[in-house]
């Protein structure tokens, strides 16, 4: 069976349930805290790529910049995993995560790339880093299903 996207939005899922933006907003706060807000939206972009989310990687790229990210990892980051050493032993151990856990049908977290977030982070941060990926799923999984566009600028 083929599929059929259109671009159109649907509905506008924040102001018919407005306790599901709270919640949302409540939960990504919860994730960001004690996360470099570099790293903090490296894993944003990285999983918004992967969901194919234009309206967060479009956010994210943008909060990126005001960051400090510089334009080549943000240029580069759809292949990190071939960048060499432009990405930091903390940024890839947390963007293998992000992977695994944003493609989780391809056979979950594989034990290597968990020891590898392990061995970068406390597990204060880990726990963090896992919980900022899990929360831009949700964000791209809802924004996805109801195809909310970037903003024209």
């Amino acid at each position: 069976m083929t599929q059929t996207l259109t671009t159109t939005p649907r509905l506008r899922i924040y102001k018919a349930s407005p306790e599901l933006y709270e919640a949302m907003m409540t939960l990504s706060a919860a994730a960001a805290k004690d996360v470099e807000p570099e790293l903090g939206e490296l894993i944003k972009i990285r999983a918004s790529q992967i969901n194919h989310c234009a309206f967060c990687l479009d956010m994210h790229t943008r909060d990126a910049r005001k960051e400090g990210v510089s334009e080549q990892k943000l240029d580069v980051l759809a292949a990190w995993a071939e960048a060499g050493d432009l990405f930091t032993g903390r940024e890839r151990a947390a963007l293998a995560l992000t992977d695994a856990i944003t493609e989780l049908g391809h056979g979950g977290v594989p034990d290597d790339v968990y020891e590898q977030a392990a061995a970068a982070f406390s597990d204060r941060e880990l726990g963090q880093v896992i919980a900022m990926a899990v929360t831009i799923n949700a964000w791209n999984r809802i924004n996805a299903a109801v195809q909310t566009p970037p903003p024209r600028r």
